[in-house]
């Protein structure tokens, strides 16, 4: 059976407990089995790690020490996947450079803070967006600073309504990318859990983390 770790806390703004435990159902009923720790310390042990198939973390903000970051880096280089969403991969360990080289993107901004936008998927023929349609969306649109290297799969346009230098900027949503052996995959989307109550969220993310899994 495959082995996943669900790593969750820090700023508790993005709902660290609530969001841990839909990726643990999500990952649960494909037959995972999953664990949950709310502590850091679970990077220390870096064998231990490696035997995982994948790592979801769920912790905005925060951070990780040296020795912490190069033992979740070596993991997935090793063949271990990561996936996440929203704040809890996309801005989590701040400080932590290479880690954010690793997920091929970081948070930067949300101007307007939440509000209503448009999903449009890049890549109808990709297994994780196979199939789905664009969508609407109430949340936090997410500006962020991407690797070019990144495989996009969905993607988002700003009006510019606060900073009208931004109005048509095209901005990823949802990436997949190699780091070694292990396959990355993140979705922008998830500010509150029950943004994925809309049924194409709910698959990208599904099938994101299931991807990313060795």
């Amino acid at each position: 059976m495959k082995r996943a770790l669900v790593l969750y806390g820090g700023w508790q703004g993005h709902d660290p407990v609530g969001s841990a435990g839909l990726a643990g159902r999500l990952l649960e009923s494909a037959g995972i089995d999953v664990e949950l720790s709310d502590r850091l310390e679970r990077l220390d042990d870096a064998p231990a790690l490696k035997e995982f198939d994948l790592i979801v973390p769920v912790w905005t903000m925060g951070e990780l020490t040296r020795e912490r970051e190069r033992n979740l880096l070596s993991a997935v280089e090793a063949g271990t996947g990561l996936a996440g969403w929203h704040g809890g991969m996309g801005d989590a360990f701040r400080s932590s450079l290479d880690y954010k080289m690793m997920v091929g993107g970081q948070f930067v901004s949300h101007p307007g803070n939440v509000r209503s936008y448009r999903v449009r998927i890049t890549d109808s023929s990709d297994p994780i967006t196979r199939g789905l349609s664009d969508f609407d969306i109430e949340s936090e649109q997410y500006y962020m600073h991407v690797d070019p290297s990144n495989e996009v799969l969905a993607e988002t346009t700003f009006p510019g309504e606060e900073m009208p230098w931004l109005e048509g900027v095209v901005m990823p949503v949802a990436w997949k990318r190699r780091w070694g052996d292990g396959k990355v995959f993140y979705l922008s989307i998830g500010h509150v859990v029950a943004e994925f109550e809309i049924p194409q969220a709910r698959l990208i993310l599904e099938r994101g983390m299931l991807w990313a899994c060795r």
